[in-house]
């Protein structure tokens, strides 16, 4: 997507709340039903048009819509969120069209009062893979019982044998990238480099946060050096834009003021589905 697309499609988000807005002040009858659940179903679906801008051909604004619901009020948390703060993640899930929540592709996680939008490993792989260039991308923690070693230079070489039993606590993360035309790249991260870039994001310091679970942990260690070396990988300039701009858009959406969002009476048969 590119960068000019983006900011029509955050724009257009703008102008149609404002126009909800708008509509709501000429009307004084009360909502039939103001429950968060219903508010959020509601605006997920005035949001549809530009779901379906921003999304690939491959997932259709239906469905993303539906997933993001089912996230967003599966978890008590999420439905205490700004709304711009909401919309905005699903906006940048949308943007790279990976869908939340779904085997670990992205999260839509509380913080505090925002919503936030993070990319986990498989969503990485994902976006890696869009190129056509790449045969095989993938990433392994190496943890203190295991024997690595590894060599950077004119002959660069890897190799990792995973302990048999106790393997230990976590050293560090490497990813590998075999290209379609025979070559490869190769990186490797200490723990001490990926806590650091960790520190760098705030929703890792969510309690709900991949990041603070075991398995969640370990996955989000291998998404980190596969991020860091994406600026290596034949990647699209757009999948680069993308992601390296997703703070930016979330933070545009979440500029709104609060009182651009107004409660929308329920228009759709699906928000009473699923209850």
């Amino acid at each position: 997507m590119s960068k000019t697309k983006k900011v029509e499609t955050q724009q257009e988000l703008k102008n149609q709340l404002q126009e909800q807005k708008n509509k709501a002040k000429g009307n004084n009858k009360p909502s039939r039903d103001s429950s968060p659940q219903k508010t959020v179903f509601n605006y997920l679906e005035k949001m549809k048009p530009e779901i379906e801008r921003a999304l690939p051909r491959h997932i259709g604004a239906d469905r993303m819509a539906r997933i993001a619901y089912t996230t967003i009020r599966a978890n008590p948390e999420l439905m205490k969120c700004s709304m711009g703060s909401l919309m905005g993640a699903v906006m940048q899930a949308s943007a790279v069209g990976l869908e939340p929540n779904m085997l670990g592709q992205c999260y839509i996680i509380p913080y505090g009062d925002e919503a936030t939008f993070i990319i986990g490993y498989r969503g990485m792989i994902n976006l890696a893979r869009r190129s056509g260039q790449i045969e095989t991308i993938y990433s392994h923690v190496v943890k203190e019982n295991d024997e690595f070693e590894y060599e950077y230079g004119l002959e660069p070489d890897l190799y990792h044998k995973p302990a048999e039993k106790d393997r230990g606590k976590v050293e560090g993360a490497y990813m590998v990238a075999k290209f379609k035309d025979g070559g490869y790249y190769f990186e490797c991260m200490s723990s001490k480099e990926i806590l650091k870039r960790k520190k760098k994001s705030k929703a890792a310091k969510s309690k709900y946060s991949p990041w603070n679970d075991d398995v969640g942990y370990e996955e989000m260690v291998k998404k980190t050096v596969i991020r860091h070396a994406f600026k290596y990988l034949p990647v699209s300039i757009e999948i680069m834009e993308t992601i390296e701009k997703a703070d930016e858009a979330q933070k545009d959406i979440e500029d709104m003021e609060k009182e651009d969002f107004v409660t929308i009476e329920p228009e759709d048969s699906f928000a009473k589905d699923q209850e």
